[in-house]
């Protein structure tokens, strides 16, 4: 990790916050020792500073969540909300003499209703851990960030984050339709319904998910399921170019196929997951394209698809045989990241995501600009939405390569932007792209944005420092 932190003093007036929050609060519930309340200073994210919490609060009620952000609001403490703290972005990390309000503890599956089709969920229920169970009931709870086994609903409604499926079943926000949120004054407000449709005043629970704690904490949220689908068949395709696999990409789209999952991975992934895994991957492909369906029919499904590759040029199309077989040819996607990350040690990911016809122009300039600045920068996609992960691989302990791979994560995003598509697909803001939000939302956006937090945060005390 890369950051900034400057140890807060250990002072009366820190003394004297954990008192008053003890009065509300369980013993083990509040951590003040500074080597434990450090391990909460940041997420994963790498150039983003970070400060010195002054407390952590580990709440296991909505209560003891209201008791803590009155606490915070009479004495004015700023109040930093986390999950798992697997963003990529900074969004979780402290500010100095900040309140850490980990939300992890709070990890109940309150209700799972297969009539209504919902589940009813604590903030730090682990993805997977409710995938698995709703999966018990005939059900599917569809967004999955690559790290599920780890990241928290909580988490994955702060930031909207996405995952594999989006191509089919989309994102985060799509699958919330309700939210019990503590306000910064302690006042608990409920938003949304628990109903299949609901259109009832503005649409706060829309506005609360991607705010990354910024404008209340989320202690409950009402999610939508849909019915468990068949399970899925994928099909690899090799390609000379990327140029070729992003235009599989767009005949696949403009054919009116839905795929369950279409990835791709460029041959700087190929080779590095290779090195990695042994896997055995061509090492001659450029660029190598993962399709799935979740169909009653998958084969015929994945022979058009096939059909499609080979039209654009694909050298080798090979559909999976089985379940099984599926799940080798997916091992590779997921251990793209890894992969990435042992080519050098540390990693910066990006997250812009662009208009699918504009996907090629991305990959080659994504590749321009690893040329102007001599660095590995592999690109995995969730090709079926656009949405590209550039990875720069890079030498934390060297101070000029650090330089060039901030410089070419800049670039990327510029790039991203001229391309007409947006600096984050399901990262979020954070820290970490705070400028590149105002250029891209522009002057007007960022004073509605900010006169939207002033109503519900008036104080500013609700992870302050991040989105703008």
């Amino acid at each position: 990790m890369i950051m900034s932190r400057i140890e807060a003093p250990r002072d009366e007036q820190t003394g004297n916050l954990a008192d008053r929050l003890l009065s509300g609060l369980p013993t083990e519930a509040v951590l003040t020792d500074p080597d434990v309340t450090a391990s909460y200073a940041n997420d994963m994210a790498s150039f983003c500073p970070a400060g010195a919490p002054a407390v952590v609060v580990l709440p296991r009620t909505v209560e003891q969540v209201q008791h803590v952000m009155r606490t915070a609001t009479e004495l004015r403490v700023p109040v930093v909300p986390q999950g798992a703290r697997t963003g990529l972005s900074g969004g979780a990390n402290a500010s100095d003499g900040c309140i850490v309000l980990s939300l992890t503890k709070m990890d109940r599956i309150l209700e799972i209703n297969p009539v209504d089709r919902i589940a009813v969920v604590e903030p730090g229920v682990i993805n997977a851990t409710l995938s698995r169970a709703v999966n018990e009931h005939g059900l599917y709870y569809p967004p999955d960030p690559s790290s599920w086994e780890m990241c928290t609903i909580g988490g994955n409604i702060g930031t909207a984050s996405g995952g594999l499926c989006c191509v089919k079943y989309g994102v985060t926000a799509e699958y919330v339709l309700g939210l019990d949120v503590v306000l910064a004054d302690g006042r608990l407000m409920s938003t949304g319904r628990r109903t299949a449709k609901g259109v009832a005043g503005y649409d706060l629970t829309r506005l609360f998910v991607g705010s990354e704690g910024s404008l209340g904490i989320v202690v409950q949220a009402t999610l939508a399921l849909r019915p468990q689908p068949p399970e899925q068949l994928v099909l690899a395709a090799e390609f000379a170019s990327g140029a070729a696999a992003c235009d599989a990409v767009c005949r696949i789209m403009e054919g009116g196929h839905v795929p369950s999952l279409l990835e791709l991975m460029d041959r700087t992934t190929v080779k590095a997951v290779n090195d990695l895994a042994r896997m055995g991957l061509p090492e001659t492909t450029e660029a190598l394209l993962l399709a799935a369906f979740d169909t009653t029919d998958p084969a015929a499904d994945l022979a058009a698809l096939g059909a499609l590759c080979e039209a654009a040029g694909a050298t080798q199309v090979v559909p999976a045989d089985d379940v099984a077989e599926s799940e080798l040819l997916l091992q590779a996607r997921r251990l793209s990241l890894t992969a990435l990350e042992a080519v050098k040690g540390t990693t910066m990911i990006d997250d812009v995501c662009v208009p699918r016809s504009r996907l090629g122009e991305m990959l080659e300039g994504t590749e321009r600009i690893a040329e102007k600045y001599q660095l590995t920068i592999g690109v995995v996609a969730h090709a079926g939405d656009g949405n590209t992960h550039p990875t720069v691989c890079f030498d934390a302990a060297d101070p000029d390569e650090s330089r060039r791979a901030r410089e070419s994560f800049d670039e990327i995003m510029a790039l991203g932007l001229e391309l007409g598509g947006t600096i984050t697909g399901e990262h979020g803001v954070g820290v970490l792209k705070k400028e590149w939000l105002a250029r891209e939302i522009g002057p007007v956006g960022v004073e509605m944005q900010r006169q939207i937090k002033q109503v519900f945060d008036p104080l500013g005390i609700l992870n302050p420092g991040k989105l703008f």
